[in-house]
Parts: structure tokens; sequence; C-alpha cells
């Protein structure tokens, strides 16, 4: 088995690349289109459209972040996307709610059948149509010019990796950028129809100290309510479910303890790093310290559980979850998320919409 960083892997996938298209698996549309994509997972679904981005939105700020990215990560990226000479991956973007955007994505869907129709592995049911109407099309690229930003949602490393094979290939051959610029795929999703999903910490050991002194250290900033045996999840922002020996508690952050008025001092990631892993734990490095793991919240609370009563952790913490305005806050305002703080679901299907340079 090749490790995936090796060249015959990059190889593969650009030998796979060409075989469908020769097939005919992968058809190339002869002209531009907008696409509509569809994720339903647990009856819920949202409706996204499918483009092709500027890697210069990126550069100059309108495609805006809210996580660091990490370079072994974006070579990773980058060596596929150039080495097909394409992007098979879509990243996945939020924008703010635009009604008339809604009514064609309505309309569409109402009015024409679904190109494609199918329910993955992970029981999610992916659909997706052609917009082929060149009014429509022109009008979407009309009312997109008028939006300030677009907000990366899932898919940083992969972001900034297409802006560095734009960046890489406009300095080779300037003259063919200014005719035909780069482009790389996203699927666009208005803010409101997306959930971000909790993000949940588990630590190995309490530092030194028992449980009981433990809980007796976190009573100087929580209000500490014992739950009992039956699993605990946060109600509301700056409340944290929260399991050790047995037992499940509900931990609020008191009054004084947190800023609001900071688009970080407020995310719950941030009290809990500052409150418990730092001043109780010790813990100075969410990216580097091997004392703490993270549970993406699809995976659920008795994930948490497990992995205490196993005895590989000692204590987890259940987070309620980021919302999308808070995520737009920060990316607004310049900064940047603690480590693990969102998870999107459902993921985006490699494949589906491919854009060839």
């Amino acid at each position: 088995i090749a490790d995936e960083h090796d060249k015959k892997v990059y190889d593969k996938a650009v030998e796979n690349f060409k075989l469908w298209k020769e097939k005919g698996w992968l058809v190339k549309d002869n002209e531009e289109h907008y696409y509509i994509y569809a994720q339903t997972m647990n009856g819920k679904t949202q409706y996204g459209l499918a483009v092709a981005s500027n890697f210069m939105d990126y550069i100059d700020g309108k495609i805006k972040k809210h996580e660091l990215t990490r370079t072994e990560k974006e070579e990773d990226r980058m060596i596929h996307v150039n080495s097909q000479s394409a992007n098979m991956e879509p990243v996945f973007f939020a924008y703010p709610d635009i009604k008339e955007i809604d009514d064609i994505v309505a309309a569409t869907v109402k009015n024409q059948p679904a190109e494609y129709d199918f329910t993955s592995a992970d029981d999610v049911r992916h659909q997706m149509w052609i917009i082929s109407d060149k009014a429509v099309i022109d009008r979407i690229t009309k009312i997109f010019e008028g939006v300030p930003a677009l907000y990366v949602a899932d898919g940083h490393h992969r972001t900034a990796a297409a802006a560095r094979v734009g960046q890489e290939r406009m300095k080779a051959n300037p003259s063919y950028y200014y005719q035909y610029n780069y482009y790389f795929t996203d699927v666009l999703f208005p803010a409101n129809q997306l959930n971000i999903i909790d993000y949940n910490r588990v630590v190995k050991d309490l530092n030194g100290l028992t449980p009981a002194q433990f809980l007796d250290a976190l009573k100087k900033d929580f209000d500490v309510k014992e739950m009992g045996k039956e699993i605990y999840k946060p109600n509301k922002l700056h409340n944290f479910g929260m399991y050790l020996d047995g037992k499940w508690y509900s931990l609020t952050a008191k009054a004084g303890t947190y800023n609001d008025a900071d688009p970080i001092g407020v995310l719950d990631v941030t009290v809990l790093s500052n409150l418990v892993l730092d001043n109780i734990l010790g813990i100075k490095d969410l990216r580097t310290d091997k004392r703490i793991d993270f549970v993406g919240g699809i995976r659920g609370l008795g994930e948490l559980q497990r992995r205490v009563d196993s005895g590989e952790m000692k204590v987890a913490f259940a987070l309620y979850p980021v919302s999308m305005q808070q995520l737009i806050d920060i990316a607004d305002s310049g900064n940047i998320m603690p480590p693990k703080t969102t998870w999107f679901e459902p993921k985006l299907r490699s494949g589906i919409v491919i854009h060839e340079f």
C-alpha cells in the first residue's frame, strides 16, 4: 500500500481522470452553466449553487476565512490540483441569504428533473440540476457581483491551495492569465440553510488533580450541577456538558468570565480553553498538545462517554455549537477561530462537478 502522498498516488489519479473521460463516464459541458447541488440529511435539505470562483477574490479578501491552514495540507492539495490541471473537490462556501437566488433555485427544482439523484453510503441524498437558461445564468452572475463577500465554511486548505496554484500559474504565464483567468470550484449555500455541528473535547488527565479537586477548581468560574448518568447536552451559549468519573455535569460560565462583545471572546471554545484547558489543566496549545483530542459532534455525545469509560481519557467536554452568525462576525472582523471549532455536515461529494483549467 503506497503512502497517500507518494507520487504514484497522484499519477494514478491523473490516469483515472483521463480514463473516465475516454470512457465517457465524465462528459464536459459545451457551454458554461450553473448547477444546483442539494443535500438531504436527516430529513433536512440544503440547496447550493455549484460555481467557479476567481482565486484573486481569496487573495483580495472577498472570500473570507475563519481558520488557519497548515502548509503540508495545502501542499498535498496543490500537487493534486496541479497534476490534474483540474479542481475535483469543490469547496463549501456560505453567502448572506438572497431571496431572488432562493426563488430561482426553487423554480428550477420544481420545473425540471434532477440530472443526478443518488443516496451515498452515509445515507445522505445528493441531487443536481443544471441551470442552462442564458438569461437566468446572467442574472445569477449579476446578483453575485453585488455580494460583498463569500465565507469559507468547510475547505480552508482546498481554497488556500487553489489560490496558490492560481498565483503560480499567473506568474508562469501572465498573458494567459489575463486572457482567461484561473478559477476553482465551490458550492455556495445561503447561510440560513446551514447548521454548524458541535466540536467537542476529551482530555487524558486532570493535570495532577483528583476529580474532587478538579470539580472544586471549576466552581471558581462555573456554576456546576451534577446531572447523573444520562447524557447531558448543552442547551445554550456558555453552557457546557462534562463527563467525569461516570457522571455528567452541567457547567454554566459565570457572568464576567467571557466577553460577548468580542467575536472571539463570545465563543465557547474560547471560554473552555481559557478557563479550563489552560487555567486548570495546563493545556496551552490546542494544535500541539498530545493530552487533548477532538470529537466531531456527528459522532454523538455517547462517543465522549465511551472514550472516558474506556480509560483512554479522563474527562470530556460537550460544547454548544457555533452559529453561522458568529462565523460571519469573526470572518468579517479579520479574526481567526481557535482550532477545531466548526464541523459541517453533510460533506460535499468530490467529482460531481469538475473544473478543468
